[in-house]
């Protein structure tokens, strides 16, 4: 015999939903196969959920982009970085610049390769130490200025990726608690549903099982058939 089954996504649920506030509409109170107590709940309680389910895929949306953005914006300001320590490592090899000058940008004094720099966080920590540290020095007068690239085009690479990194993890933030929300209000929905699928049931019990299952999936209800029962049809 087919089996009813809950609806077990977001979009699912508000398919059911909105199949019984639609029939409400539609049907004289009397004659609804539900209670109007879970009626009005269902009205009062839909939009709330249609509202959490929109905000927490715009959020989503946004957080993916920005993902995108960020991990463009990551290499891009890696790249200056790391090309802007070589030239840095070239100076000090010419004798342009001091060894110990490496100290101020958090290196070791004698340590000539680039660091590693395979994460945000890794990024974020070199890239400040490396800009105060260069700024510093130039303020001391501590050797020759280094071009190709400078730190002033070093700085406007890192500082757009900072935003991006900031604004991205605000993101996932936000995108949390979104979605922290629809999970709350999706227990609710199962409540109801649960709750107007069974009364709707109760209504229809007296007819035969087939005619039972059109009334009710007139009302938004899902029913499956068994494996072996489709393989019966096939047959």
């Amino acid at each position: 015999m087919p089996y009813r089954r809950l609806p077990n996504t977001d979009q699912a649920r508000l398919r059911a939903l909105k199949a019984m506030q639609s029939k409400g509409m539609l049907v004289n109170p009397f004659e609804l196969a539900f209670s109007q107590k879970l009626f009005l709940e269902l009205q009062s309680f839909l939009p709330h959920y249609e509202q959490a389910i929109n905000q927490y895929n715009f959020s989503k949306e946004r957080q993916a982009k920005y993902g995108k953005l960020l991990n463009d914006q990551f290499k891009s300001a890696r790249l200056y970085i790391s090309h802007f320590i070589q030239v840095f490592n070239f100076c000090i090899a010419r004798k342009e610049i001091k060894p110990e000058a490496r100290k101020l940008m958090g290196l070791n004094e004698n340590d000539k390769s680039v660091p590693e720099m395979g994460t945000e966080q890794q990024l974020l920590n070199i890239g400040q130490n490396l800009i105060r540290g260069e700024e510093q020095r130039m303020s001391q007068g501590a050797g020759t200025r280094i071009y190709n690239p400078s730190i002033a085009v070093v700085k406007v690479q890192f500082e757009k990726f900072k935003d991006y990194y900031n604004n991205h993890k605000n993101l996932l933030v936000t995108t949390q608690k979104m979605h922290e929300k629809v999970v709350l209000l999706r227990e609710n929905a199962d409540k109801l549903i649960v709750a107007a699928w069974n009364e709707i049931e109760a209504k229809f019990d007296d007819l035969e099982p087939q005619e039972k299952r059109k009334k009710a999936s007139d009302y938004g209800i899902v029913y499956f058939l068994r494996k072996h029962e489709k393989e019966q049809q096939t047959d």
